[in-house]
């Protein structure tokens, strides 16, 4: 069960984030999912230290672990951004 909501919790967040950065129409569901899950692992390693929280992938679903998932999100799209079209938007 608990691997559902991690599932849901990520597409949600990749989903905004890709609405935050403007690259919500070319991307599906299954990459705002694939955003989401990953940019939680990059925040994770990047910015849970900096803040003193946890993510989504570490089974912490407060409000601050929320941020830096979505945080992380919006810095990996950033980033692919960048190489994709090399500026950032």
């Amino acid at each position: 069960m608990n691997f559902i909501i991690w599932i849901v919790v990520g597409g949600i967040l990749g989903w905004i984030a890709s609405m935050i950065m403007r690259t919500d129409a070319q991307q599906g569901m299954l990459l705002n999912v694939v955003v989401g899950i990953i940019g939680a692992l990059l925040g994770g390693w990047l910015l849970a230290p900096l803040f003193g929280t946890g993510t989504i992938n570490q089974n912490d679903f407060s409000v601050g672990s929320l941020l830096v998932s979505l945080l992380g999100a919006v810095i990996l799209l950033a980033i692919v951004n960048l190489f994709r079209r090399g500026t950032p938007r």
